[in-house]
């Protein structure tokens, strides 16, 4: 058994114990894992071992590596999905929008207005998530609490584009009470905008919260969706 199937096994484990201490079935949430840093070759490793959605916040790193999966010919490669969790600029729009399948870190009108314009004829419509900045901070991207629901209302009328929930990443904290109560202000903007009334939200279903040190907390809180990276495939090496 290959480390990285190791891993994802613990990491199954762990989302399942903490599914039941919730009171929440398995198959409530999903496993994203984050590959960025990492290369095909790790991303081959995960896929021979079950694995079929993957997050990357490098969005130049991501499409030669989407790229480079796709010239493997993996069994089932088909069915991969890729998931851009970085932060997205305008000039880097139009790649999210030709290669990805998810976009989760919307934050501004602006970028899903480009993403929606430039996702080309054929494809799927592009998956959205709205950042929501739980924290407060200014200097955090997300949009705040009290503007989701304007977002949310000017993304369901843009073509190629399909809303599918709330994405946050809060501040690290190692006190499962705090972790909680971050992941509870995500829950409470997700809630309010699934009960609005808006129309275009019948694939509304995605929480996409928690990371390796918080995914406990985070399925507590109801995320749908947990970010893995390192509790995956290791410790990073950044290059300076």
């Amino acid at each position: 058994m290959t480390t990285i199937e190791n891993n994802l096994g613990q990491i199954h484990a762990r989302m399942a114990a903490a599914c039941a201490q919730a009171n929440r079935p398995v198959t409530a949430v999903q496993l994203l894992a984050v590959s960025k840093t990492f290369g095909a070759d790790a991303v081959r490793e995960a896929v021979l071992a079950g694995q079929r959605s993957f997050g990357e916040n490098y969005i130049q790193e991501a499409v030669e590596k989407i790229a480079a999966v796709r010239a493997m010919q993996l069994s089932g490669a088909e069915a991969l999905q890729w998931h851009c969790i970085g932060p997205m600029q305008s000039n880097k729009t139009r790649l999210v929008a030709e290669n990805f399948d998810w976009a989760q870190t919307v934050d501004r009108l602006k970028i899903a207005e480009r993403l929606s314009a430039q996702r080309p004829q054929g494809m799927a419509p592009l998956n959205i998530c709205i950042q929501v900045n739980v924290d407060g901070g200014p200097t955090k991207s997300g949009v705040m609490a009290e503007d989701a629901l304007a977002l949310a209302e000017a993304i369901v009328k843009l073509p190629n584009l399909v809303l599918r929930g709330i994405m946050s990443i809060p501040d690290d904290t190692p006190d499962f009470e705090a972790q909680c109560a971050l992941h509870q202000r995500a829950a409470a903007i997700f809630d309010a905008i699934k009960v609005s009334g808006l129309s275009g939200l019948e694939r509304f279903d995605t929480l996409s919260m928690g990371m390796t040190g918080d995914l406990d907390a985070a399925v507590a809180a109801g995320s749908t969706m947990v970010r893995v990276g390192s509790g995956i495939f290791g410790k990073r090496s950044y290059t300076p």
